[in-house]
């Protein structure tokens, strides 16, 4: 009988743990080994490194990444190491303090992860802060943005293609009825949007779209130019139906700023590149005509330039 062949190309977790624990050694630290590693481990493989560095070595690898690295290189570091979990629970939590508050996080983490995962995130929120995400939320929230971020946070989506088309026609007109009202915080315009699985709500939009003759973020682009509400109410509906919009557009902003917004270039390479990071590329190509990683190194520097270009690669490393 033939005897089965161990590919020889897979990285081990204790190489990957003593290469690490050797890039903190000595003078200063190495960072393109830190790179080289990190950036082309997917989330089990950087969980299993985590878990031998701990046990060999007796220290958190957050802890040593910490304690080595620094500004916008450590964040991108510190983020893409963590657990998909535990990640969003930091950016959520980080989305709901007096000074780093960012309602738009939440929607993104509400409306793109899938409903399995977003329990992950609340799960992980608990473990970590001994308290719940919806308590935070509607902690530091109030008026319309609490009526829709808290069903947001709190949701748990159907997640199967089904679709009820007499239903989707039956809401489209409610919608449409809302904003022509411009009744945008109605309990039944928030239900609809918090509550019904993308694919009913894709077929409701759709029909929306074709029955009154404008995408409904089209008629409420109309009102939002001095409106938060309604512009995260936006955010909402493009990060359930077309989230690589909604991703490319945050990087394109974080990129065009006079000055970079780092925080929100590191956020969506990290949380997307195990994703949805080709579509992601593809709209950006589209909508700016230059490579999204020829943006990002004509914007960034250093080692922090050299780990979000090796994420936007990993799918291909």
């Amino acid at each position: 009988m033939a005897s089965l062949k161990v590919p020889t190309n897979v990285p081990r977790p204790e190489d990957d743990a003593e290469q690490l624990h050797k890039a903190f050694s000595g003078w200063g630290t190495n960072e393109k080994l830190i790179i080289s590693i990190l950036a082309h481990r997917n989330a089990a493989q950087r969980s299993l490194i985590r878990s031998v560095y701990a046990a060999t070595y007796n220290e958190d690898l957050l802890k040593a990444l910490d304690k080595e690295l620094s500004s916008d290189f450590e964040r991108a570091v510190m983020l893409w190491t963590l657990d998909p979990a535990e990640r969003d629970a930091y950016l959520s939590k980080e989305s709901t303090k007096m000074f780093t508050k960012n309602n738009w996080v939440l929607v993104e983490i509400a409306c793109t992860r899938p409903a399995l995962e977003l329990f992950k995130v609340k799960q992980a929120y608990q473990a970590r802060y001994k308290k719940s995400l919806e308590e935070d939320v509607a902690q530091h929230t109030s008026g319309d943005l609490r009526k829709l971020l808290l069903p947001l946070v709190s949701t748990f989506r159907y997640e199967g293609d089904d679709v009820n088309m007499m239903l989707a026609r039956s809401e489209a007109k409610i919608l449409h009825e809302k904003v022509s009202e411009k009744a945008y915080s109605d309990d039944d315009f928030i239900r609809i949007l918090t509550t019904r699985s993308k694919a009913q709500l894709g077929a409701t939009l759709n029909h929306y779209n074709n029955e009154y003759g404008n995408a409904i973020n089209k008629n409420l682009k109309e009102e939002s130019d001095d409106n938060d509400y309604l512009k995260l109410l936006r955010a909402v509906i493009t990060c359930l139906t077309y989230p690589e919009k909604h991703f490319e557009k945050v990087l394109r902003l974080s990129i065009n700023k006079m000055g970079t917004d780092e925080w929100g270039l590191t956020r969506v390479v990290t949380t997307r590149t195990e994703v949805d990071m080709e579509r992601i590329k593809e709209e950006y190509q589209r909508r700016n005509s230059i490579p999204l990683d020829r943006a990002i190194a004509k914007d960034t520097s250093g080692d922090y330039e050299d780990m979000l270009v090796a994420l936007l690669g990993h799918g291909d490393a």
